[in-house]
């Protein structure tokens, strides 16, 4: 990673866990992206998952470049078991309100995992390194995560990591619903806080070692 790509990432490299590690995404991970996808693709209505390895390929270079432009910070899911792929997560839309060089506050989103890897805890685990390096190693004062409203899977695992709903925003954004792209989509938002982020967190290590 070059000086100037990791000053993008806001300072962020590897972070690991017991089961996954969330890995810097490169230009080459787009092969191991289509695999993880696979061909059951009953999950993934409400959310951009590669097809094949071109619209990997295609989905890896947009998500570079939005890096490239400091908007967001792209991650690979990786089993630490086995070193496949499991799916991908990122930061992103970074705020910044009291002049310093890192967030105020961060969404966490554009999240997706291989079928296998659902229902497994990799998504806990995966909340709990984003969160934990936002909070205590930014020290943002918030973390957002939002969905499409009718995603009621989405909503409902949002919910079981300890975030607050907020409401719909309405038309917030474009669908990601193939078929409905050129059309908005209503969004649900949800937060954590920097004053609930104990709480959270202990949450969060709870549900990881059930998992355990």
């Amino acid at each position: 990673m070059t000086s100037a790509r990791y000053a993008l990432r806001y300072g962020v490299t590897t972070l690991i866990g017991n089961q996954v590690a969330l890995e810097p995404l490169e230009a080459h991970h787009g092969v191991d992206l289509a695999e993880a996808a696979g061909d059951d693709r009953g999950t993934f209505g409400f959310t951009t998952v590669p097809r094949d390895v071109d619209h990997a390929h295609r989905i890896v270079k947009d998500l570079l470049e939005e890096e490239s432009l400091g908007r967001t910070v792209n991650f690979v899911i990786r089993d630490r078991n086995d070193a496949s792929l499991l799916g991908a997560t990122r930061y992103l839309t970074p705020r910044f309100y009291f002049e310093r060089a890192v967030p105020d506050a961060i969404e966490i989103g554009g999240t997706w995992l291989a079928p296998r890897a659902q229902r497994t805890g990799v998504n806990t685990e995966a909340k709990l390194l984003l969160m934990s390096w936002a909070f205590d190693h930014w020290g943002v004062v918030r973390v957002d995560l939002k969905t499409d409203a009718r995603n009621l899977r989405s909503r409902a695992a949002i919910e079981r990591v300890g975030a607050r709903f907020e409401g719909i925003l309405r038309s917030w954004q474009s669908s990601l619903v193939e078929g409905e792209r050129d059309q908005p989509r209503d969004s649900a938002m949800y937060s954590v806080i920097r004053d609930e982020w104990p709480q959270v967190q202990q949450r969060l290590e709870a549900l990881r070692s059930s998992r355990a």
